[in-house]
C-alpha cells in the first residue's frame, strides 16, 4: 500500500457517537463531514459535536483557539455517494446489524478507490463486514468509547486481511488526534475492551443473583474500590505487585465460585423477559423513577474531566 496521508474525514452517524469522533478528527486537523440521511439531521450532528468542542474548551481540556478551528473544520451533509469518494478516512457509527454494515462497507468500496474504511462497532466481526469489499487490506474497526470526545482510548481491530500499514496509519492518526489507540491484533468477539467489561458485567449479576449483595452495593465496590484505582494501575500491573504467586493461589481458589457458563446469566434474562430493560423502560437492575440517568451521565463526564485535567496538567501519559 502507498504511503497513507489523511486531510479530509467522513463520519457516518449523528447519534450518540458521530458527532463525538467528527469532532475527534477535526481536531487533529482533518476536515471532517458528518453524514446523514437528511440535510436537517446532519445540521444536528455538526451542531452536536460544535457543543462538544465548547465544552472541551471550556474545561480546559483544549485550547479554545484549537476548538474553535475544529469547529469551522467541520461540515454536514446527506450527499453520501459524493463525499465517500473524495475522503481519505471514513468512519461509520451505524446500527449494530452485520447485514447493514455489510451492504454499506460493499457500497463504500465500490465507491473510493483509496479511502480506509472504519467501522466504530463495539463487538462485530470487521472481518465479516469487509468479506464482500475489493480491497479488505484498507478496513478495519475504530471502536471509540463512549463518549467519544472524552473518553481516550480507541481500539484498532484488525480483520483477518487489515494490512499492517493501514492499521499503522489509523493509530499514528489517532494518536495525533490526541487518543490513546491500542491495536488489537486477532478479530474476537467483543475486541478487548469489552471482553475485560463483560466478565466483570456477568460476575457482578450473578453476585445480585445469588443473593452475595444488591446492585447498588456491587457499583459501590466497583466505584470505590477498584474501578477508582483502575486510571493510574492497570489489572496485570497490580498482579505483578502483588506477586503472581499469591495471586495463582488466590484465583485457583477464587475460579472455583466464579460464573463460568458460556452465556448471559440468568438475572439478564429475567429481566429482559418481564420487559425491564433499563433506564429506556424504567426499571432494570435499578429503579429509575427514582434515579436520574442524566445525572448519572452528568456525574461521569464531571469525573472524566477532572481526571483528564489533572493527567493534562502533570503532563501522565495514558498507557
Amino acid at each position: 500500500m502507498p504511503d497513507i496521508r489523511f486531510t479530509s474525514a467522513a463520519v457516518i452517524g449523528t447519534g450518540m457517537m458521530g458527532p463525538g469522533i467528527a469532532l475527534t478528527l477535526a481536531l487533529g486537523g482533518l476536515r471532517t463531514t458528518i453524514l446523514s440521511r437528511t440535510p436537517e439531521g446532519a445540521a444536528k450532528g455538526m451542531e452536536k459535536a460544535r457543543a462538544q468542542a465548547r465544552f472541551l474548551a471550556a474545561n480546559l481540556l483544549v485550547d479554545g483557539s484549537v476548538a474553535a478551528r475544529a469547529a469551522e473544520s467541520l461540515a454536514g451533509s446527506a450527499a453520501f455517494d459524493e463525499t465517500i469518494a473524495t475522503a481519505d478516512l471514513v468512519i461509520e457509527s451505524g446500527p449494530e446489524d452485520m447485514t447493514f454494515k455489510q451492504e454499506l462497507f460493499a457500497r463504500m468500496d465500490g465507491l473510493t478507490p483509496r479511502a480506509i474504511l472504519a467501522t466504530n462497532t463495539s463487538g462485530l466481526s470487521i472481518t465479516a463486514m469487509a468479506s464482500r469489499c475489493a480491497r479488505p487490506e484498507r478496513v478495519l474497526t475504530t471502536h471509540f468509547w463512549n463518549p467519544p470526545h472524552l473518553m481516550p482510548l480507541v481500539e484498532i481491530v484488525k480483520g483477518d486481511r487489515t494490512s499492517a500499514e493501514t492499521a499503522a496509519a489509523v493509530r499514528d492518526l489517532l494518536q495525533a488526534c490526541g487518543k490513546t489507540p491500542v491495536v488489537v491484533r486477532k478479530d474476537r468477539p467483543g475486541q478487548l475492551g469489552n471482553r475485560l467489561q463483560m466478565a466483570l458485567v456477568r460476575e457482578a449479576a450473578h453476585i445480585v443473583a445469588e443473593g452475595i449483595a444488591d446492585a447498588n452495593d456491587v457499583d459501590t465496590v466497583v466505584k470505590n474500590g477498584l474501578g477508582l484505582r483502575m486510571p493510574a494501575y492497570g489489572t496485570l500491573e497490580h498482579m505483578d505487585m502483588a506477586g503472581l504467586d499469591m495471586a495463582l493461589s488466590i484465583l485457583d481458589y477464587v475460579a472455583q465460585d466464579l460464573y463460568n457458563e458460556p452465556q448471559a446469566p440468568a438475572q439478564f434474562r429475567e429481566r429482559v423477559r418481564n420487559g425491564n430493560l433499563g433506564v429506556k423502560t424504567g426499571k432494570g437492575f435499578y429503579d429509575w423513577s427514582a434515579k436520574s440517568a442524566d445525572a448519572v451521565r452528568a456525574g461521569r463526564d464531571a469525573f472524566l474531566v477532572e481526571v483528564l485535567r489533572y493527567r493534562r496538567a502533570a503532563g501522565i501519559a495514558a498507557t
